[in-house]
């Protein structure tokens, strides 16, 4: 996430510089060196990788992640114009996003303050004398965006998805996962260690004399790992089975009698309905923190989440410290983003439909929606040819697939109808409480859901992020104006490169909904069984088939995937390389074919827009973070991974048996 290098405009071209003609993959991307039956990531943009080092405030870097700063800096720009205004109607989006980040950026005002933004809420903590000071604390940092002890937030209930209910979940823990806290490799203990100097700096940095920081910090850990270890593993939360424990309201009484939920309901303004609890076993953890964890150590627990949430809103030491583990150490990356790229991110996390607006305006035509859409159909089209065509599914299981293929829903760009943050107060006065009144606002927001029907108007990115999802509860692929920019996505690329670097994100997002987890839910988004038993056996057949592959990927000696946690994710990708390409088939019907551009056949330019639009280079930390935890596998196996199984990548490129690219027939993964 670094600025524009100006190479971007070989590949596909900017709005500024667009012209009419078409263009296709970059060959001056690749590694002539390499051989794409070998190894197909390096043969698809290993020249550019080589020519372009992981900048030195980033952990990955290829076209891609390269397309996600430029879409920073599209944002930053609209920002710097409209906080360059100070008359905009009060309450009006232009005014909202453009003071927040005018406050962000006034960094000598920030800095001047030092802890002092954060003092009121460690002063609090400290004076608290009881059990129920705790309980009644936890209240309160919650309604600010403080996670501590567990979670809660407004979603729908897993067995009728046109209701909002509360969903209560794990939260409270520092490190990225329960693993870090509890296995015994060196890389965990070292970890651990870093993470202890971490929380102990900062609590130097507030205040604290350094020996009572060193004390805080064990306590913390400790209060932690205890947390940690009733938490569910990476594995098991992406399993929708295992967090289904719908309970009334009066249920989360027996599950934790010694919290005081009607207090906590009321503080919140929730309604006292039925609650989805993901984890009890946690919950049952977090009640026995309430009632028998020493005061001293609930103090230290909840000081440090209001330290660690607040840290990239004070001044420049308690930025610097954050990134120093959670930037460097987890992640790899040596210095850290300019503050106008920051304070752009921070603004879009917190009011980014009021930016939004702009952001469409500037730099997502019409036509590039019409164009978008019309691959969204070709590639569901796609998807409703291969399930009707699938040997394996019977004709019941089949019926119910297309049924929940056809009730897919389908959002590009940027929502029918905006957010409007009404209430939400923010001035150029201080960055801390426009942080402080944003998350309350948006936090708010979602709980006031509870209880009512869903709106399928909400988005769950804003327009301009460079990312795209699947809902299973609501049954919906999106994808925002941000992502669909170039490389990914061009009005001036040939078909070709456009079906094979969205075309391919379009396919997984489809994917997604028939993956391990997604083909758990109905086409209302409902947590359903509509399989029948033995084809449900077949679906998981060759899903372990995918476990098997990745399992056997290794990012050094010693360290492989998990292939059960990126199950999902390797599923869609998978999938999406073999719909987008049908889909691409299916475009060209009655057109004809596309020529072959730089000697390179359109099925060929299909799979390099894929490999040059998703190879990237990962720092081995963030690599090691991702093996870990990431429901993602790093990028060298998202390219090689799924088109080693595919025979139309073999055909395009005359791969052979035997090549590295060319899975054995026995061992060859297809699931859709």
């Amino acid at each position: 996430m670094n600025k524009l290098n100006l190479a971007i405009v070989s590949f596909f071209s900017l709005a500024s510089v667009a012209t009419a003609a078409t263009h296709g993959i970059a060959p001056a991307d690749m590694d002539r060196n390499a051989a794409a039956c070998s190894n197909f990531f390096d043969y698809a943009n290993g020249a550019w990788r080589k020519a372009h080092p992981i900048p030195a405030d980033m952990d990955r870097w290829s076209r891609r992640w390269q397309s996600g700063e430029v879409n920073k800096e599209h944002v930053r720009d609209i920002l710097n114009e409209v906080s360059a205004r100070s008359d905009w109607p009060v309450g009006s989006a232009e005014q909202l996003s453009g003071d927040f980040y005018a406050a962000c950026m006034n960094e000598g005002a920030v800095d001047a303050l030092g802890a002092k933004p954060v003092q009121p809420y460690l002063d609090e903590i400290a004076a608290l004398k009881s059990r129920a000071d705790v309980q009644g604390e936890i209240a309160k940092l919650h309604g600010l965006g403080v996670n501590v002890g567990f979670s809660l937030f407004a979603g729908q209930d897993l067995h009728d998805p046109t209701r909002m209910v509360a969903r209560l979940g794990a939260g409270g823990l520092g490190l990225p996962d329960r693993d870090y806290y509890l296995k015994t490799e060196d890389r965990f203990v070292e970890a651990r260690a870093k993470y202890h100097e971490h929380v102990a700096r900062m609590f130097v940095l507030a205040g604290y004399a350094p020996a009572a920081a060193n004390t805080a910090a064990a306590h913390v850990f400790d209060f932690e790992k205890r947390l940690a270890t009733a938490s569910l593993d990476n594995v098991a939360l992406r399993d929708p089975t295992q967090q289904d424990h719908k309970t009334r309201f009066d249920g989360l009484a027996t599950m934790a009698p010694d919290f005081d939920w009607a207090a906590y309901f009321d503080a919140g303004k929730l309604p006292r309905a039925d609650v989805n609890v993901a984890e009890p076993a946690f919950i049952a953890e977090f009640n026995t923190e309430i009632a028998t964890a020493p005061l001293e150590q609930w103090r230290d627990y909840l000081a440090w989440h209001v330290l660690d949430t607040a840290a990239d809103s004070l001044s420049k030491p308690f930025v610097e410290q954050n990134f120093a583990f959670y930037g460097k150490y987890l992640s790899g990356a040596t210095t850290m983003k300019p503050r106008a790229i920051r304070c752009a991110q921070a603004t879009d996390g917190q009011i980014g439909e009021a930016l939004g607006r702009a952001y469409v305006q500037k730099y997502f035509s019409p036509e590039a929606k019409a164009r978008m859409q019309e691959m969204v159909d070709n590639i569901l089209a796609a998807m409703h040819d291969d399930i009707e065509n699938l040997a394996w599914m019977s004709p019941e299981t089949k019926a119910k697939a297309l049924a929940k293929l056809a009730a897919f829903n389908t959002k590009v760009g940027y929502p029918d109808k905006w957010r409007e943050y009404t209430g939400v107060v923010i001035a150029r006065g201080s960055y801390f409480d426009d942080v402080v009144a944003a998350s309350r606002w948006n936090i708010n927001d979602n709980l006031a859901q509870v209880g009512k029907p869903v709106d399928r108007s909400r988005w769950g990115m804003t327009p301009p992020t460079s990312n795209a999802y699947y809902d299973a509860s609501m049954n919906e692929i999106v994808f925002p104006a941000g992502i669909l920019q170039p490389p990914a996505f061009d009005v001036n690329a040939t078909d070709a490169v456009n079906y094979g670097a969205i075309g391919v994100v379009i396919g997984h997002e489809v994917s997604h909904g028939f993956d391990d987890s997604g083909a758990q839910f109905d086409g209302q988004g409902r947590l359903a069984n509509w399989w029948t038993d033995e084809d449900h056996k077949q679906f998981e057949a060759r899903g372990q088939c995918v476990v098997r592959q990745f399992d056997g990927y290794f990012i050094e000696p010693g360290i492989h995937h998990n292939g059960k946690l990126v199950l999902g994710e390797s599923i869609g990708d998978l999938g999406g390389a073999k719909l987008a390409y049908l889909a691409y088939q299916k475009s060209r019907v009655g057109k004809g074919p596309e020529p072959t551009i730089d000697g390179f056949t359109p099925e060929q330019q299909f799979f390099l827009a894929w490999g040059q639009w998703r190879g990237d280079e990962i720092r081995p930390e963030t690599q090691r973070t991702m093996v870990q935890g990431d429901e993602h596998p790093i990028a060298k196996y998202r390219v090689n991974g799924p088109l080693s199984n595919l025979h139309e990548f073999s055909a395009a490129f005359s791969c052979k048996p035997g090549d590295a690219m060319v899975r054995p027939d026995a061992d060859r993964c297809e699931v859709w």
